[in-house]
């Protein structure tokens, strides 16, 4: 009689500990699915709306000092008047250019593909072309010489890798790229040392600069609430709220005072 309780006690603890074993190895997967990553989501092009506007500067703005290009005279004749510092261009009304405008908020939970185009800054009469240039994290940054001399590309970030590089004449394009965003890095060349840009880096593709007539416009934004912010280099940084529906489109204005000047 002893014998055979014993027989039947070992039995049950098999079947016990073999009936938890099977538990363990089919519950693994579902733990392993539940703490896996969801990609990021496209922006929904059906409920995405759109900020547009304008830049002006309110009141009389510095006058811009002239280069002298005398020490290069090959890139002195490619100007047909004597060329000024970028620092602040006005247009008509007021308007605005090379101001970076641009959107903060949360966009984690998105996914936005990288460009695929490079942002070129071409060096042409010994002056950066365009002034400002702004591009996404991971975008090719491309550096064109397009003149018969030497010149040399020197980014100043502070978030992201420095770094120095000649060009002479009629080298290939230097490609390069930002990790980080970062807004704004200035550029010198150290050859040259009135030739001055300014790079923008995003994480995200709702940015612009402003041209001469001083208008922006970022489109595809999904609908949220946001701070649309705008970056000078004189006039320094403005900011303001705005909140965008589904499908809507908002119009703005942002402006600069021309007492603000130095805050760059």
């Amino acid at each position: 009689m002893r014998n055979s309780w014993l027989c039947f006690t070992a039995l049950f603890a098999l079947v016990f500990f073999a009936a938890a074993g099977c538990g363990k190895s089919s519950q693994a997967p579902e733990t392993s699915g539940a703490t896996s990553a969801a990609p990021g989501a496209a922006v929904d092009t059906a409920t995405a709306g759109s900020i547009s506007g304008s830049v002006v500067l309110d009141g009389t703005a510095p006058k811009m000092k002239t280069i002298n290009m005398a020490a290069e005279p090959s890139c002195a004749k490619e100007h047909s008047t004597p060329t000024t510092s970028q620092d602040a261009l006005v247009g008509k009304d007021g308007a605005l250019e090379n101001v970076v405008v641009y959107l903060q908020g949360d966009f984690s939970k998105y996914k936005f593909d990288t460009p695929s185009a490079p942002a070129t800054i071409t060096q042409k009469g010994c002056m950066y072309d365009p002034h400002v240039v702004v591009l996404q994290t991971g975008q090719t940054f491309q550096v064109v010489n397009s003149d018969p001399v030497t010149h040399n590309i020197h980014p100043l970030p502070k978030d992201n890798r420095e770094w120095n590089e000649s060009q002479p004449p009629g080298a290939a394009p230097i490609d390069q790229t930002f990790a980080h965003q970062e807004i704004t890095i200035p550029v010198k060349c150290n050859i040259h040392p009135w030739m001055k840009a300014y790079i923008g880096v995003f994480s995200h593709p709702y940015y612009a600069v402003t041209g001469p007539d001083g208008s922006f416009d970022l489109k595809n934004v999904p609908p949220g609430s946001y701070t649309l912010a705008a970056w000078h280099e004189l006039y320094g940084m403005s900011q303001q709220p705005v909140a965008v529906g589904p499908s809507e489109t908002k119009t703005l204005k942002i402006t600069f005072q021309a007492s603000s000047a130095g805050k760059g």
